[in-house]
């Protein structure tokens, strides 16, 4: 979600819901059935489990398909765990150990985004030696916070402020809150020296204006505008998203009050009106549109195998693998690629290294396989890529220098077979020093900034990162033989920013992914957006021979869904 600006994470409320229970060929024989989701603490990995939520109660079935909704707040750079638990209902009590237990499931909210359609079937398990049958989760994300609206007003006759002229004028938007206070969520330009404005229409999401709620109060403050920042109040009216909606009519124009004024005069009438010239609703494509269409996001690792690292063997080393915790390396890619992972179908990851010499004859390579096949260098799934990873330390020398552009031409050639917002590509470079070939790099991030692929790189050590920073692109967009990058791609932070002092490596892994996944989502719209790539539609469910055939929404083609309470969505 952008409002007014950068933010910090892609959040968007999802709906979830437990769609489908399936207990055929299992031991169990129930009566009645309930699904109790789960929710641990979202932003904590070491909480505990918390009840989020429980569903009704469906009537001696086996296979129960579950109506309640739960709405959790989706962040593409946290694991967000969640569990749910079955229960056969045996009484009205609420105590859970009166009833039976027939088997509970594990996943991570990225697992259900990420999953064919955004629908994830999981078996269950938790009854020792027993079957307990699959559970359907589907995800889902909130109409209301999709929309934004385009808006633009005018003004008429508004109070004269300024002693040598007329009022400059602006406008001030402030939605209201839960307790009663007010938010500001939008200001207008300021049109000089006129008592009649025309403001430029604006843009803004429809959860910033009002939260969603179409009939809660948004208030309007006129003021005329200084220099020096006490800008004169001329007035205020309040009105609301449903009748903003009505459009340009009768029923938006509104009368500019200034309280004080009206208490001391009683010929008062108002300060002037403010009209609503047009209301244009936009209902906007996010990064779950394309996930949920089955855009695959294909994660690369390439790890630094430079002499800089010192002796693997030597607990000083930063490869160096102890028994009893992982290496900052190991930290890196585990944090962020867990998280990565729920987005790529068939979890093969490809794991590369440079700046070693490789056996048997001691040549140096920027851009070798860790599993040591040049041919096929993925990886099954991330505890994979690490145990590729720590075979590597074993058999390559570790030597010089620091080259990232092999790496980074490695990725951009298969982004660059990719053009129909199918795949999207994230290469994790994980690195201890400084670049060897700049220029080079650069230049392959300007030629990268085209295509569909984002780079993150985390710097592990002590040393200084200054040429990390100037590749992020955030303050300067980097460029090469002047030419400049298309899109900001890169992400760079120093593992050290991360690192708990309390020694809760499971937190800074934590943070750490949450920094530097931060900005995908944005990368990722900005690339489908420049090219004007839509999402795909949703994908129809797997269907089993034998069965009709389902639409994305879950209903058999040809066959009117029912009621909205008796059904999902």
């Amino acid at each position: 979600m952008i409002f007014f600006g950068a933010v910090n994470s892609f959040l968007s409320p999802l709906e979830i819901v437990c769609h489908e229970c399936s207990l055929s060929n299992t031991h169990i024989q129930p009566k009645e059935v309930s699904c109790m989701p789960f929710d641990p603490q979202l932003f904590h990995p070491l909480s505990r489990s918390l009840k989020f939520g429980r569903t009704e109660v469906i009537e001696n079935t086996l296979n129960p398909e579950f109506v309640r909704k739960f709405i959790l707040d989706y962040f593409f750079e946290e694991r967000q765990n969640l569990r749910f638990d079955l229960y056969d209902v045996d009484s009205k009590s609420s105590n859970l150990s009166k009833h039976d237990f027939l088997g509970q499931a594990f996943c991570t909210l990225g697992e259900v985004v990420g999953s064919l359609g955004s629908r994830m079937e999981k078996p269950m398990a938790g009854i020792p030696g027993k079957k307990c049958g699959n559970i359907i989760v589907k995800a889902e994300e909130m109409g209301n916070c999709r929309e934004s609206v385009m808006m633009q007003f005018c003004g008429n006759k508004l109070d004269k402020k300024d002693f040598f002229g007329k009022s400059d004028p602006f406008l001030v938007f402030y939605r209201s809150n839960e307790d009663g206070t007010f938010t500001i969520c939008h200001k207008t330009e300021v049109v000089k020296n006129t008592l009649n404005p025309v403001w430029q229409a604006f843009k803004i999401p429809v959860r910033a204006l009002c939260n969603g709620d179409y009939d809660r109060t948004i208030k309007i403050e006129c003021y005329d505008w200084e220099r020096d920042g006490s800008h004169d109040f001329i007035g205020e009216f309040t009105t609301s998203y449903r009748e903003l909606s009505r459009g340009q009519s009768q029923f938006n124009v509104y009368e500019v009050m200034n309280p004080k004024k009206k208490g001391k005069k009683k010929k008062y009438l108002n300060s002037g009106t403010v009209t609503l010239l047009s209301f244009l609703v936009d209902i906007e494509v996010t990064f779950l549109d394309y996930i949920k269409g089955g855009t695959q996001i294909n994660f690369t690792v390439a790890i630094d195998f430079t002499a800089s690292n010192g002796n693997p063997a030597q607990p000083t080393s930063l490869h160096y693998m102890s028994p009893y915790q992982m290496n900052a390396y190991a930290m890196a890619l585990k944090a962020v690629g867990e998280i990565i992972q729920d987005y790529d179908s068939d979890k093969m990851f490809p794991a590369l290294g440079f700046g070693a010499k490789l056996p048997p004859d001691g040549r140096v390579s920027h851009e070798f396989a860790l599993n040591g096949n040049p041919q096929n260098p993925y990886c099954a799934g991330i505890d994979g890529v690490m145990e590729a990873y720590y075979q590597s330390l074993k058999s390559v020398c570790l030597y010089g220098p620091t080259n990232f552009s092999p790496v980074i031409n490695h990725v951009a050639r298969y982004a660059a077979s990719v053009n129909d917002g199918s795949q999207y590509f994230v290469l994790l470079i994980i690195t201890d020093g400084v670049i060897s070939d700049m220029a080079q790099t650069k230049e392959s991030i300007v030629n990268a900034s085209c295509l569909p692929m984002s780079i993150i790189i985390v710097g592990v050590g002590p040393a200084e990162f200054d040429a990390m920073i100037e590749l992020d692109g955030d303050e300067v967009r980097i460029s090469s033989r002047g030419r400049y990058a298309e899109r900001d791609i890169v992400q760079f932070v120093p593992f050290r920013d991360y690192i708990d002092r309390t020694g809760n490596h499971i937190l800074s892994m934590a943070r750490l992914a949450k920094d530097v996944l931060a900005e995908i989502p944005d990368q990722f719209l900005s690339y489908m957006r420049t090219r004007g790539i839509k999402p795909l539609p949703t994908p129809p469910p797997y269907t089993p021979p034998g069965y009709p055939v389902q639409s994305p929404d879950g209903h058999p083609l040809n066959t009117p869904p029912g009621h909205p309470l008796q059904t999902q969505i």
